[in-house]
């Protein structure tokens, strides 16, 4: 049997999507290494907990610049060694001190390069477009701006915003493991 391969994931809220990481690939395909966030309330923190995966926190709040709050990610990410790093709603936005250390993914809401940045599904579900989706893309310096890797589609007609941000959030479940396969396999 092959090694499991390691993965690191970074979240700052509900830990949904980790959540869903641990329950769909941990421990039997992958190895989530670490979870790190950002937010010492986050309820993420409860699903490393209940699954016994080593936790971080950095409270981003606690650093001066964005360069020196990285830079502590990354010196903390490199005792773990994950062969990639997963970002499921790790609302930060990185430095070159992150970007070009860390191999790293991250999910975002819309079919990009519509809708970078924050309230994505709102923005996606109001534009004129008959598809929204979700996009999963490397990390890069650029806002939601590197490399995609996925997206999947979702129409919206005769769809209310809030079936519409169900289905979208259940549609980032499924890409973002989809991506980490296609990534690491």
């Amino acid at each position: 049997m092959s090694k499991r391969k390691k993965i690191a994931v970074l979240f700052s809220g509900k830990g949904s999507n980790f959540a869903h990481i641990v329950n769909t690939l941990h421990p039997q395909t992958y190895e989530v290494v670490v979870a790190l966030t950002n937010n010492p309330h986050a309820e993420g923190v409860k699903v490393a907990q209940a699954a016994s995966i080593p936790l971080e926190i950095i409270d981003s709040k606690a650093y001066e610049s964005r360069e020196t709050f990285d830079a502590e990610v990354v010196k903390c990410l490199k005792k773990y060694t994950p062969e990639l790093t997963v970002l499921a709603g790790f609302m930060r936005i990185l430095t070159p001190v992150f970007t070009e250390q860390i191999k790293s993914i991250n999910l975002h809401p819309s079919l990009l390069p519509r809708h970078k940045g924050l309230n994505a599904i709102e923005k996606s579900f109001e534009d004129v477009h008959a598809y929204g989706g979700v996009s999963v893309h490397y990390v890069s310096a650029e806002l939601d701006g590197g490399e995609v890797i996925l997206q999947k589609k979702l129409a919206k007609e005769g769809l209310n915003f809030e079936s519409y941000d169900a289905k979208v959030r259940s549609l980032e479940k499924e890409a973002l493991v989809e991506a980490i396969r296609i990534v690491l396999d």
